[in-house]
């Protein structure tokens, strides 16, 4: 057992290929989700059906684009992906590959069930092996409290993401046991980031967004138990939602801090964050037909649109200028 898990090194290579971040596919998670929100936003909301669709395509094509270059850089500079795989924050973003499978598999059920079927086991097989190769680090290597961010969440507490598809695939206990997983490290995880959070240094300016990953666990958990729970709305239900809707207000109300930050990759954790509220909040109006639910999920909608469209654009003007691809 090592008694420390020191930071790796900077990367010694020059060329921008040798920094293309995992965290990249963060921006399919993004899309996808917004996808999904839009999708669900033509049934509750009555809004154009093509617009979900067509972001739903955008995020599959997103994710062969980057899964192109991310093998490039794996097969160019496999050291350089090594030490992103072993590194005690960053390694956590490669579950964003497997979470990005299973949420492109929902994109595509409607119209390819079996082809989702395909992908969503390809990507829940993916987040179970990271998911146990992360919790195993965690256990046989100690980690410095300032290593503890909400990213840690995603390989993780990211195991709720199955059911959403994987119910209507009619893998139940499977979805159960991906649902099991991620509610049983969830609280305690939290726990560790709060008083890293609270008690220690603050996180890099860089690492700020990540802050939003604290919404994905009750706002998809609210989705996973709705639909492992028959769609009814009961006591978990309400309790996970409003949980969700908390944390967004609390978050939101530190928009000033969030103004600080400078533009890096990590701004796509602003993303899905966002969808997934909006999603949990439209599926809440719908089983509740509560009015004053509608109208907040028309504002989420909104408000996740803009800050997608915004952060695609950041991103797509730093590609542009070589910002993007950068040493950190």
């Amino acid at each position: 057992m090592s008694d420390a898990t020191p930071l790796p090194a900077a990367s010694p290579y020059p060329g921008w290929l040798a920094h293309v971040p995992v965290p990249l596919f963060a921006v399919v998670m993004g899309v996808a989700g917004l996808g999904l929100a839009w999708r669900k936003a033509h049934e509750v909301l009555s809004v154009p059906a093509a617009i979900g669709e067509a972001l739903c395509a955008l995020s599959a094509v997103l994710f062969v684009s980057i899964a192109g270059l991310y093998a490039a850089k794996a097969l160019r500079f496999p050291v350089e992906t090594r030490r992103e795989f072993d590194h005690p924050v960053r390694s956590s973003f490669f579950a964003a590959i497997s979470i990005s499978l299973m949420l492109l598999a929902a994109g595509a059920f409607p119209h390819w069930p079996d082809l989702a079927r395909g992908v969503w086991l390809a990507g829940a097989t993916l987040h179970l092996a990271l998911t146990l190769r992360v919790l195993s680090r965690w256990l046989l290597h100690r980690h410095e409290i300032q290593h503890a961010s909400p990213a840690w969440f995603i390989p993780v507490v990211g195991n709720i993401v199955a059911p959403i598809l994987g119910v209507r695939l009619g893998l139940v206990e499977v979805s159960w046991f991906f649902f099991s997983v991620g509610m049983l490290f969830w609280p305690p995880l939290l726990a560790i980031v709060l008083y890293r959070l609270i008690f220690h240094e603050d996180m890099p300016p860089r690492m700020a967004p990540t802050l939003f990953v604290l919404l994905p666990p009750p706002a998809i958990g609210f989705l996973s138990w709705v639909a492992l729970n028959g769609g009814v709305v009961d006591a978990p239900a309400r309790m996970l939602f409003h949980a969700a809707l908390f944390l967004t207000l609390l978050l939101l109300s530190l928009w000033r801090h969030f103004q600080k930050t400078p533009f890096a990759v990590s701004w796509w954790a602003y993303t899905f964050p966002l969808d997934a509220v909006t999603l949990a909040a439209l599926q809440y109006a719908t089983m509740t037909g509560a009015p004053a639910i509608a109208w907040m999920a028309s504002a989420l909608l909104v408000v996740s649109t803009l800050v997608v469209g915004a952060v695609l654009v950041r991103t797509v003007a730093a590609m542009l200028a070589d910002a993007l691809f950068v040493p950190e």
